[in-house]
């Protein structure tokens, strides 16, 4: 009878605690949230719409200020050299935004940023036509690659930092691939589509369209994207944490053979584009540049994507070196269609759709390798000056490319994606060397 007497109250004796710790206002008020599993519940269902409109003015800035500059000005060796401005300015001051985040956060660097990029962005499409001279015009140029805000490195620096910090262990490799190879596949869209926007405001509404609807895409999308909640994904330092790495860090020879290959892809770009033009030029089809230059654009984001399926035996080292390879070989095709004595539209064609097939993967990898290597306390730093590459890159090339095809003719400015293409090979082969001593 006393053990039938005990059971209920030992069994009674299992749930007490348990129930009562449940009913402890202390304890749900201190209890952890759950922990997420996938980056979209990490992020929120606004970011990527956000972040990827917010990288449009980032890319329609070099075309946009050609378009705007050749048309108010006429004059297509200005427009060229505003448009290495624009680059020069990024190239300036693109790492400092990146170092400021670092220091004191995205949320009020990424907003003054853009503020600034906004009036200086206005400032051109009023300068461009006013009675002013040259010097107004560089200025206004150089300022808007000076404020750029960075939207492509301070996302992927934040996306580095939730998805090492919030999800599980076991996921955050493959969560990084392949985050890493949405990141490119975008910035492919926004580089690619950037111009296409920029010649259908431009066509539809004037000259000075592209510039406005760039200023009020980064007043609207870059602000959004500063006070998105994942700008503290990637806290500032402060004295109560770990000192960052020394400036010099930034320096190291694993890192810079990564950024002179972004710089690489960054002379595909411009190069391609305009020798691209001064061929559908001498076709008779100038205004389908842009539309020829799309093919490339699709085959790289569409292979950027498929980097995420790579299997992990396919290593960072070994893909940079088949896709540069690929590049070469595209690269080279492009050059003989431009030589040849009647326009090669088709080759021409198959050799844009090679440059994209390997540009893509490329660029995965080499944002992979950058989140590798960013010192500690640097990241949004390295992420800036690898973009700054790009950039920088796109714009040299632009001024050089054109004036090589107005003064020597298409064949001649084809050779420019002919070296862009053997600078990504030969980073990629030291790189080879550099990740086996590593």
């Amino acid at each position: 009878m006393s053990s039938e007497m005990n059971r209920p109250a030992e069994a009674g004796q299992h749930p007490e605690p348990a129930a009562a710790a449940a009913l402890s206002p202390a304890s749900s008020s201190h209890s952890a949230p759950p922990q997420p599993q996938t980056l979209r519940e990490a992020v929120g269902p606004t970011y990527f719409p956000i972040a990827l409109i917010a990288r449009f003015p980032y890319a329609m800035m070099v075309v946009g200020v050609l378009t705007l500059v050749v048309a108010a000005r006429d004059s297509i060796s200005l427009g060229g050299l505003t448009s290495a401005m624009v680059g020069l300015g990024t190239a300036c001051f693109g790492p400092l935004i990146g170092a400021a985040a670092d220091r004191w956060g995205q949320r009020p660097v990424v907003l003054a940023a853009g503020v600034a990029n906004s009036l200086a962005l206005l400032l051109l499409a009023w300068a461009a036509y006013s009675p002013l001279g040259s010097w107004a015009v560089l200025s206004a140029a150089f300022l808007i690659g000076a404020s750029a805000p960075q939207v492509p490195p301070m996302s992927r620096s934040r996306l580095v930092g939730i998805i090492t910090g919030q999800l599980p262990a076991a996921r955050q490799q493959k969560t990084l691939n392949g985050t890493m190879a949405y990141e490119s596949a975008v910035d492919e869209v926004a580089f690619v589509f950037g111009p296409l926007v920029v010649g259908l405001l431009a066509a539809a509404m004037g000259p000075a369209a592209p510039i406005i609807g760039a200023a009020v895409l980064t007043a609207i999308f870059v602000t959004s994207f500063a006070l998105h909640r994942t700008s503290r994904a990637v806290p500032h330092h402060t004295e109560h944490d770990a000192a960052p790495a020394p400036t010099r860090a930034l320096f190291s020879p694993g890192l810079l053979v990564v950024l002179v290959g972004v710089l690489g892809i960054g002379l595909v770009f411009g190069s391609t584009l305009t020798s691209l033009t001064s061929f559908m030029d001498d076709a008779g089809h100038a205004e389908r540049a842009g539309l020829a230059y799309s093919a490339m654009g699709v085959g790289s984001a569409a292979f950027a994507l498929g980097a995420a399926l790579f299997p992990t035996g396919f290593s960072l080292r070994a893909r940079w070196l088949s896709f540069a390879a690929l590049i070469l070989v595209g690269a080279v095709g492009m050059q003989i269609a431009a030589a040849a004595a009647e326009p090669q539209l088709l080759l021409l064609m198959v050799a844009l759709l090679v440059i994209g097939i390997g540009i893509g993967p490329t660029l995965v990898t080499v944002f992979s390798l950058v989140a590798q290597r960013s010192p500690q306390g640097r990241s949004a730093t390295a992420m800036s000056m690898a973009t700054t590459g790009i950039v920088v890159g796109q714009s040299a090339a632009s001024a050089i490319t054109g004036a090589l095809a107005e003064n020597y003719g298409t064949a001649v400015a084809a050779l420019v994606p002919l070296l862009a293409a053997g600078v990504i090979l030969v980073a990629a082969v030291v790189n080879w060397f550099i990740s086996r001593s590593r």
